[in-house]
């Protein structure tokens, strides 16, 4: 126990204040000493935002190097997560892919996601034996695949797979704002925040934009107002792609 001068305890959060315990490894070390390895975390980031595509990371800590401070991303600072990427990517097998808006735009949003986690599995390095994912949906996989809920705030395989996968999407969309100036992709991400929704009202959806997001129809209508049809199967072959490396 930890006092401070006036005797208080320093070592229980405030009154009012509830405290978060980080993710831990227990599960994954669980299965450790089963016999069950390599053991992978998978999560996504980009399910929100109009614009840009869906990222999706796996990774295989080592249990030996594991960095200090991982933790759901969403908890974390931008320049924590830059980081604990590094030190992630140092350490980690790990594996990205992307899900661009015309695969969204054709199979929807939760199909898009699922796939594009599926990928990041299949692209490690050495197949794993067992996969945590984050959420309610389990990923096509041939091997064992476990969905917990809020898994990013409570698995550390699936909290490392959440920074790997939103530092890869933030960087991503800062080259993008490169690409498509004006919309504040650099800032927002692709989030329909105010200033990226005025952006998209004045100059109409981008390349980049997600064709059946109520917004972007709107903005399309505005800009081109012949009438918008959903057609998702005369859309073509949507771009696949996915690296094992950091942007």
């Amino acid at each position: 126990m930890i006092r401070d001068k006036s005797g208080k305890d320093q070592s229980r959060p405030p009154k009012g204040v509830i405290a978060v315990a980080p993710p831990s490894f227990r599960r994954e070390r669980a299965l450790i000493k089963r016999g069950i390895w390599p053991v992978a975390g998978c999560d996504e980031a980009g399910r929100g935002p109009l614009a840009g595509p869906v990222v999706a990371a796996a990774v295989v800590l080592d249990p030996r190097r594991i960095p200090k401070g991982i933790d759901d991303s969403k908890r974390l600072t931008p320049e924590r997560r830059e980081q604990l990427f590094e030190e992630i990517c140092a350490t980690a097998s790990f594996a990205v892919a992307f899900a661009p808006p015309a695969r969204i735009d054709r199979d929807n949003i939760l199909r898009a996601s699922l796939w594009a986690l599926a990928r990041a599995v299949r692209s490690l390095p050495e197949m794993p034996r067992h996969v945590f994912v984050d959420g309610r949906d389990l990923i096509d996989t041939p091997f064992d695949c476990q969905a917990v809920i809020g898994g990013d705030g409570l698995v550390l395989s699936i909290a490392a797979a959440s920074i790997i996968a939103k530092v890869s999407r933030d960087r991503l969309m800062r080259k993008l704002a490169q690409d498509c100036p004006g919309y504040g992709f650099e800032s927002h991400k692709g989030y329909g925040v105010p200033e990226h929704l005025e952006a998209l009202d004045r100059l109409g959806p981008s390349a980049h934009h997600r064709r059946f997001f109520a917004p972007v129809i709107a903005a399309r209508k505005k800009h081109h107002p012949e009438p918008v049809e959903a057609d998702l199967f005369a859309m073509g072959t949507p771009v696949e792609a996915e690296v094992s490396a950091a942007i």
